[in-house]
């Protein structure tokens, strides 16, 4: 099984570019975020057409999931027990839908941005992780031996290596010490990064920002991730990053991180 996960921003501006990924990847399962639309905006009748199911979770014309499959796709489910909303009032926000995929539980997850060094924002970034690792240690113990994961952005970098200059980050969201202490916390509870370990090493990047010719110049970070349960973990044969999909006009901002599993 192929799996892969992708921040489109915003699908309905390229689903051209998602279903030709499809394609030229070979990929059975898609996990998407900031998809932009809601449920029924979604420009699903091509990826119909090319075989694949999808589950969908937007809300407005902001955040939002989805899981794409021509696999199946069983027991879809919007959102995770006690995930937490923003704004006042309080509502919910489109940012975690999970699936089962010929045996495989694939969640794809937008985490919040946080957006700067005490904004409530931030807060509420934490909250939404700590609320993730409860429900992700409470898979783990009910089911042991399930093949789990947890693919999105992450909106983290991990580790200093994750950006291409950490000194112009020292004041930033995505590296502070408690965001790197949740990202942690969830790979304590048993899920790993099954990425790293194929591709050591700095600059392998998933995001460029637009401004200033950050692709171009390899100015990026690493923010996308697959964290898989044990059973996951143990049938991953492969991992690339399709910078392809963030060359080229009308790109997204993100590229599609890919992983292989053995049957």
């Amino acid at each position: 099984m192929r799996i892969a996960t992708w921040n489109v921003n915003s699908v309905r501006s390229r689903i051209d570019r998602v279903e030709a990924f499809l394609q030229r990847q070979d990929v059975d399962v898609l996990a998407l975020q900031e998809t932009k639309a809601r449920d029924d905006q979604w420009p699903t009748m091509g990826l119909q057409a090319l075989g694949y199911e999808v589950a969908t979770y937007g809300l407005n014309q902001w955040n939002g999931v989805a899981i794409v499959s021509r696999v199946g796709i069983e027991d879809v489910q919007q959102g995770f027990d006690g995930m937490p909303g923003y704004g006042d009032p309080v509502a919910a926000e489109a940012r975690a839908i999970g699936a089962t995929c010929d045996g495989v539980r694939v969640w794809s997850l937008y985490v919040p941005n946080g957006r700067a060094v005490g904004d409530p924002h931030l807060d509420y970034k934490l909250a939404w992780l700590e609320a993730l690792r409860t429900n992700a240690a409470g898979w783990l113990a009910d089911d042991p031996d399930r093949a789990v994961a947890l693919t999105g952005d992450w909106n983290i970098a991990p580790l200093d290596e994750d950006v291409f200059d950490i000194a112009q980050f020292a004041k930033s969201t995505h590296v502070t010490p408690p965001e790197r202490a949740a990202f942690q916390a969830v790979v304590d509870a048993g899920y790993a990064d099954v990425v790293r370990p194929l591709l050591p090493g700095p600059e392998v990047y998933t995001y460029w920002d637009y401004y200033r010719q950050r692709f171009e110049r390899n100015r990026g970070m690493r923010i996308d991730f697959v964290l898989g349960s044990p059973a996951f973990a143990a049938r991953v044969t492969g991992a690339r990053i399709d910078r392809d999909e963030r060359a080229g006009t009308g790109a997204s901002d993100h590229a599609p991180v890919i992983v292989d599993l053995s049957d």
